[in-house]
């Protein structure tokens, strides 16, 4: 199988780092150190070389580094399918983002067709019982690694729900006005749900062929609204806008479609929904989650994705430590995980390379160690 990796990664004023600089050979990536040295921002760093906005969903101006406030830059040397790419990052004074592959200006969505990048940090923890938006965006996450057209299809259809929403609030009756809007949203949406339901699929099957420690889920695409059950069809959900009008105005916003979807997860071997799973078992499970896509990913791209694991270890003992350790490197992804000590690591050994980050003075130190 090809390999996807970062050979060389440097970022300047991004976060608390002035400028780091590591050279690496595309195994596993131990990161430790003090909490609040600066591990999570070598993982942010490497986000951004990814479609969207990062694993914190962080506007530019914020990753800037303070006081300086110059803005920041990121570059990093892909190794993608036996290609070689040089990817760059940067904002200048707060602005928008800018990207480009091999010294060409490029938009974000071409990051998603020389690479995959896979997160899962502490904030994702509550996934299950908090509300449906945060699963949304996790299983848009998903889709996206498979399809990177699938964020054009979600900016379309927000764009046009907002511009809906507007018509709405202003209590506009009359047809002619929403017939352009409704019907971007219906191809749009039809096109999310579609794209979603394959991800799904695909999790799935991967989850069914593995052998793991992690516990498999049961996954399904719910909706509160028995209408949506054709929202793969444009012609029908476009019908269902339209006839949702009257209700929708009452409410000032649109009220049916994909962006009401929520993503649902049973843990399967105890046949009991993710939300009522102890915090371990929630976590096992979004593990399974991450490493069952990234085992999809490694058939359908050709290669595993890049995976960025903020403070995993922290939450597993020994024994699941040592079998994540073991699925990473079987699967011959280069994962960057973060821990406060070295010994978190230990059952790595010298399948992976560590970086030491310390801080001092309100800067970030980071070092290959051997």
């Amino acid at each position: 199988m090809s390999a996807l990796f970062l050979s060389r990664l440097t970022f300047s004023h991004f976060r608390s780092h002035k400028r780091a600089s590591l050279d690496l050979d595309g195994r596993p990536v131990a990161i430790y150190g003090p909490n609040g040295a600066g591990k999570t921002n070598i993982l942010e760093a490497v986000s951004i070389l990814s479609p969207g906005r990062g694993l914190r969903r962080a506007s530019s101006d914020d990753m800037t580094r303070r006081p300086e406030a110059l803005g920041w830059k990121v570059t990093a040397d892909l190794t993608s399918l036996s290609q070689q790419h040089e990817i760059e990052a940067w904002s200048e004074n707060g602005a928008s983002r800018q990207t480009k592959i091999d010294g060409k200006a490029a938009a974000q969505v071409a990051l998603g067709r020389i690479g995959r990048v896979l997160w899962l940090i502490p904030a994702m923890d509550r996934l299950w019982i908090e509300g449906a938006e945060g699963r949304r965006r996790f299983l848009d996450r998903a889709t996206l690694s498979f399809d990177p057209l699938h964020a054009e299809a979600v900016l379309t259809y927000e764009k046009a729900m907002r511009e809906r929403n507007r018509l709405l609030k202003d209590m506009v009756r009359d047809a002619h006005w929403y017939a352009a809007l409704e019907r971007q949203m219906a191809e749009s949406g039809a096109q999310i749900h579609r794209n979603r339901t394959h991800a799904l699929e695909l999790l799935s099957t991967a989850q069914a062929a593995a052998e793991t420690a992690f516990p498999t889920a049961t996954l399904s695409l719910t909706h509160s609204d028995p209408a949506c059950d054709a929202l793969e069809d444009p012609e029908a959900l476009l019908a269902t806008f339209a006839g949702s009008r009257s209700r929708d105005m009452a409410a000032g916003r649109t009220l049916i479609g994909p962006h009401r979807s929520d993503l649902g997860a049973v843990f399967a071997a105890k046949d009991v929904p993710a939300k009522d799973c102890s915090t371990g078992e929630q976590k096992a499970l979004l593990i399974s989650l991450i490493l069952a896509n990234a085992r999809a990913l490694a058939d359908d791209f050709g290669a595993p994705p890049i995976l960025l694991l903020d403070e995993v270890a922290a939450h597993l003992d020994a024994d699941r430590r040592a079998a994540l350790y073991s699925e990473i490197t079987t699967l011959g992804a280069q994962a960057f995980m973060t821990g406060t000590e070295r010994n978190l690591f230990e059952d790595l050994g010298p399948r992976a390379q560590y970086v030491e980050v310390n801080e001092s003075d309100g800067v970030s130190h980071s070092q290959l160690v051997e």
